[in-house]
């Protein structure tokens, strides 16, 4: 197989973003750029029962509960996580939509332009 490339990258988004729009994506990207609150999130999104109680989030840093607290605060004001109080703890789960949203905006439209596989 022989692949020819001739030309640039597809597009990843049918038009440029929206000042507001930008502004709002900004917010999530800013909120998952810090490799704490990316793994926060991973741990969350992976958790069996697609929650995690905070108690089960806590153990896996060397860091204290109020700065855990702080970037799912985070996490939860940029609107890629959600929680509820149940007793004592806080239970976590990610907001799908707002994850999809985010994810859309890596997703390209079609593949690079110009690239063919041939038969050799």
């Amino acid at each position: 197989m022989t692949v020819q490339t001739g030309g640039c990258c597809a597009p990843i988004t049918r038009e440029p973003l929206a000042e507001d729009t930008a502004a709002e994506l900004a917010v999530m990207l800013k909120a998952v750029a810090d490799p704490v609150r990316l793994r926060l999130l991973s741990m969350i999104a992976s958790h069996a029962g697609g929650e995690a109680c905070v108690c089960d989030l806590t153990g896996a840093f060397d860091l204290t509960a109020p700065t855990i607290s702080h970037h799912l605060k985070v996490l939860r004001t940029a609107g890629l996580i959600d929680g509820e109080r149940r007793g004592t703890w806080v239970y976590y789960r990610v907001v799908p939509e707002t994850l999809n949203r985010l994810g859309a905006l890596f997703t390209p439209l079609a593949g690079p332009a110009g690239l063919e596989l041939l038969p050799t």
